[in-house]
């Protein structure tokens, strides 16, 4: 399920190669030694399931983004803010962001919403 992560969603960074967000293939875990959501050292537990906020890709937690987009992703929100506080208005990607309306490709509606 984790490979899901690399197909270029609404948030993406804007690079995007057939279908693939390049920021999502980029994304490390935070030892650096495995892809995101792959980690094999003891912060595996931790490093592998993300919820809430997450940097564009959707594959690292808000702020601990560790693509080449790093430098933006972790800086602080400057203007308007998501619903969660951690991430610019127009690019939320914390649960609460299905209310904008933006479906996104890496997750499952599993609800009885029709």
């Amino acid at each position: 399920m984790a490979t899901e992560v690399t197909k270029a969603t609404p948030t993406c960074c804007g690079k995007n190669s057939g279908g693939e967000c390049v920021c999502a293939k980029q994304a490390t875990c935070s030892c650096g030694k495995q892809s995101a959501l792959h980690c094999t050292c003891e912060k595996a537990p931790a490093e592998n399931t993300v919820s809430g906020p997450r940097c564009s890709c959707r594959a690292r937690p808000a702020g601990n983004c560790t693509c080449e987009n790093a430098a933006k992703e972790n800086s602080a929100v400057t203007g308007g803010a998501c619903a969660c506080g951690a991430r610019p208005a127009d690019s939320c990607t914390c649960e609460r962001a299905a209310t904008s309306g933006a479906s996104n490709p890496n997750e499952i509606d599993f609800t009885t919403k029709k």
